[in-house]
């Protein structure tokens, strides 16, 4: 069974330094695109250049105005919408198990989380477990961390 396709969608992220790194972090695991919704930065942008080296140029970028708007677009077109975020019956990403279509990764803002519309939209939802007093991380070590726990899931379970 072939890797499902990747998509990264990125709602209301602040820093467009964090943009950059998860540009980078989308051609590693050779992700389909970057979605960015809001006000999160989108290419062009020099903060968010700096941060890509070149990435930005690379993997394709799609806008919304929101996350769910978004969600829509690619639930139309086939993908599973799966919400990376400490929500109350979320499983942990180490146990996800990769369905065989597309999926659409959704990482939020990290001060005010997804959006619950698009929170609403998603029909799965992962999380990296928290074991210290704060419930979250830096957003693009969060993608770093799930983006490789999905790809060596994926190959294990081929």
């Amino acid at each position: 069974m072939p890797l499902p396709k990747i998509h990264i969608v990125l709602d209301r992220l602040r820093s467009a330094h964090n943009v950059g790194n998860i540009f980078r972090l989308a051609d590693a695991v050779g992700a389909v695109e970057i979605v960015c919704c809001g006000y999160t930065a989108a290419p062009p942008h020099p903060k968010l250049e700096k941060t890509a080296m070149g990435t930005d140029k690379t993997v394709p970028c799609r806008w919304f105005p929101d996350g769910v708007s978004a969600l829509r677009q690619l639930k139309s077109e086939g993908c599973l919408c799966v919400a990376v975020d400490t929500v109350d019956g979320a499983e942990d990403a180490w146990d996800f198990q990769i369905p065989e279509q597309d999926i659409a990764l959704v990482f939020g803002n990290e001060a005010l989380g997804i959006s619950e519309e698009a929170l609403g939209a998603c029909e799965k939802f992962i999380q990296l477990p928290m074991f210290g007093g704060k419930s979250s991380i830096n957003v693009g070590n969060c993608a770093a961390v799930v983006l490789y726990l999905l790809v060596r899931n994926g190959e294990n379970q081929r």
